[in-house]
């Protein structure tokens, strides 16, 4: 093995007049481990050592777009294969693996070891590794959770992450609102100050910017999940005895107002009060949402499966800027925490939980959207087609979450329809 560094809350009925179409077939999404990508940037003194393949160590670089005499916060210990045929011991390998990263970064306080596809094949125990490692190595947590491509989609890498966190939150009595999401550091600010200025104290994040900071947890706990494919990670915080603030997720006026209001409502803040401090943000992403409404009023848009952000980016460009939704597929849809989203949808929209790639195909094709948002393993050859694509995974890496950002996500939806015009001869 070599390194290569590199209580129960009421919610929202769902609705009873949306058909959902179970698919099972072919899949085609990145794996977990394409998390890492963002969640290395968000915890600045934690590193993820994948325990993976070379592809493992090319996918990361490639998605990153980290340079090869670069130093990100991770990296892949690489499964050779004297390891899968039972030549070496593959924990003395990863032992000594940990030991010289450890050497080389003083500066980490906070270690995943990422399981991949290759380290389950061999059956490689990670949870025992982190457990042994945690005793040779005073200073640095040592943590694990799979980014395997077994799992449903690339997403659920954060879930697994955020989920690993938990058990090693200390106990906290006192009330305090948590936001669950990797989001980008100054989206993060901009929820803060609000929360602020409504008048709630005590406002944590999970992830944490550094290790120290992870929150505390306990009965007085409020979160609000910022992602809705975080399903792991929210039932191990109700476990801990936090309580789930079910809401519309924060993309778009309305999704971020009601996002807003559940804490505020929670906290005791007043409606007036609410309205006169989101009243400027609202008013300044309605604005920005505005420019791009004459591009995409009535176009039709076609979501295939992959981030799980899916419905709620439907709802929003449905309900903020007119478009019609074809279809929205998703990966899973969590019944629960989109009860809100899913009543919020327009009658009879169609949607497909699930994967048989052959069949939407078949459907993109049918219908023909002005717009497919898709994997980009999907969208060339739909482009070749004469259909305008989306790459989904921008919508993951981009700040998109907020009053300030509102714009900002219309905007990556007008784009390939601007494109396409430009090239229209």
């Amino acid at each position: 093995m070599t390194v290569a560094l590199a209580p129960e809350r009421p919610v929202a009925a769902p609705r009873a007049d949306l058909p959902i179409l179970r698919e099972r077939g072919q899949r085609e999404v990145f794996c977990g481990l394409t998390g890492i990508v963002w969640l290395h940037r968000k915890i600045q003194d934690a590193f993820f050592l994948v325990v993976g393949s070379r592809t493992c160590a090319h996918l990361l670089q490639s998605a990153a777009g980290v340079m090869v005499f670069a130093e990100p916060r991770f990296g892949t210990a690489i499964i050779e294969e004297r390891d899968l045929a039972g030549l070496a011991d593959a924990n003395e390998e990863l032992d000594k693996v940990v030991r010289q990263l450890l050497a080389r970064r003083p500066e980490i306080k906070l270690l995943f070891l990422v399981g991949s596809c290759p380290s389950e094949v061999i059956k490689l125990d990670l949870k025992r590794a982190a457990e042994r490692l945690n005793g040779t190595h005073g200073g640095v947590r040592i943590l694990n959770y799979s980014g395997s491509g077994i799992e449903t989609t690339f997403t659920q890498g954060e879930d697994a992450c955020l989920a690993a966190l938990v058990p090693d939150m200390r106990a906290e009595a006192a009330e305090q609102l948590l936001i669950v999401g990797a989001l980008p550091d100054i989206v993060e600010d901009q929820f803060r100050r609000l929360f602020a200025e409504l008048g709630i104290a005590r406002v944590e994040s999970l992830p944490p910017r550094r290790a120290k900071d992870l929150p505390g947890i306990g009965p007085g706990t409020r979160f609000l999940l910022a992602q809705p494919f975080l399903g792991d990670t929210a039932l191990a915080l109700e476990k801990r005895g936090a309580v789930h603030l079910p809401a519309l997720f924060p993309f778009g006026v309305e999704g971020t107002t009601a996002w807003l209001r559940a804490a505020a409502d929670e906290f005791g803040i007043s409606s007036a009060h609410f309205d006169a401090v989101v009243a400027p943000g609202r008013e300044r992403a309605r604005k920005a949402i505005a420019r791009h409404a004459e591009r995409l009023g009535g176009k039709s848009i076609f979501f295939m499966p992959d981030s799980q952000l899916e419905v709620p980016l439907a709802r929003f460009l449905a309900n903020e800027l007119g478009m019609t939704i074809t279809e929205i597929g998703t990966p899973y849809l969590h019944r629960s925490h989109l009860a809100a989203e899913l009543a919020a949808l327009p009658e009879g929209v169609q949607i497909s939980e699930g994967q048989d790639v052959d069949r939407q195909l078949d459907r993109v094709r049918a219908a023909r959207p002005d717009l497919t948002v898709c994997g980009l393993g999907l969208a060339n050859p739909l482009e070749r087609e004469g259909l305008s694509t989306k790459w989904a995974i921008e919508l993951v890496f981009s700040p998109v979450h907020g009053f300030e950002q509102a714009g900002d996500l219309a905007e990556l939806f007008a784009r390939p329809l601007v494109r396409r015009d430009r090239l229209t001869v």
